[in-house]
């Protein structure tokens, strides 16, 4: 039994045993080109929160990790078969229930790490945190924690290098071989604007790309994924750790 795990722990130690920290992960279920499994970036969210969170443990950290939460925003992939949204609203819902019981039972802080692009919690932690005025509700989405082009080789933001090259490392009975992938070909939306990332609008998926990716992940490979996977989480350990430290009542210096 890790004890850092909620969903491993038991009665007997958590009738008294008491928390700093509260972390949960966030993924989705949908497409990842053709070699990647459909449950991707939930096995990455809960991979990197259980590594992250032992480490922090072992150095003193009192924390605790809940389960993952697997659907995620997919409202750009209507079409392709068996992709599960929720909506923002019922993610809206969900955390407020979440933290109503960590409130009322004494635990004030609360880490989300994010595997999902089209999960968006800065609005949703803005309003909750109008609500909960005495909690730290902090997140991070883990592909913008460390500087992509210092692992990988080739662009892209799904099922690309650095996804492939993670899920080599943590599920390789889940990848087929390379040669089976799509090299995740992105059309480029006719607005440039959009294009230039200075304006958004959703990604209409089965549209801007065949194959489900975008970016090629033909150059990935296990020693990458662990590579990233170890620093990745050596930094959110550091993070945990900081929350677990920080005092409420001395935010700021």
């Amino acid at each position: 039994m890790r004890p850092y795990l909620l969903i491993e722990n038991n009665w007997k130690n958590l009738s008294t045993d008491r928390h700093d920290l509260v972390v949960m992960s966030w993924g989705a279920t949908e497409a990842h080109n053709y070699h990647l499994p459909y449950g991707t970036d939930v096995y990455e969210a809960d991979a990197i929160c259980t590594e992250s969170a032992r480490k922090a443990y072992e150095k003193g950290g009192k924390l605790i990790v809940l389960p993952p939460l697997p659907f995620g925003v997919n409202t750009g992939q209507r079409d392709i078969y068996l992709d599960i949204n929720l909506n923002p609203s019922t993610q809206l819902a969900i955390m407020r229930d979440i933290l109503t019981v960590l409130n009322r039972q004494g635990i004030k802080k609360l880490l989300l790490i994010n595997a999902h692009g089209g999960n968006d919690f800065k609005p949703i932690l803005r309003e909750l945190g109008a609500e909960f005025p005495e909690m730290l509700l902090t997140f991070c989405n883990f592909f913008q924690v460390l500087d992509k082009k210092n692992y990988f080789e080739e662009e892209g933001d799904h099922a690309d290098e650095m996804e492939t090259s993670i899920m080599m490392h943590l599920k390789p009975e889940l990848v087929l071989p390379l040669e089976q992938s799509g090299l995740g070909k992105e059309k480029q939306h006719q607005i440039k604007a959009i294009r230039e990332k200075w304006a958004w609008a959703e990604r209409k998926w089965s549209e801007v790309t065949e194959d489900t990716g975008i970016g090629n992940p033909r150059k990935s490979s296990k020693e990458k994924g662990e590579h990233f996977f170890n620093d990745l989480t050596d930094k959110i350990s550091e993070l945990m750790l900081d929350l677990c430290a920080a005092d409420l009542n001395r935010l700021y210096q």
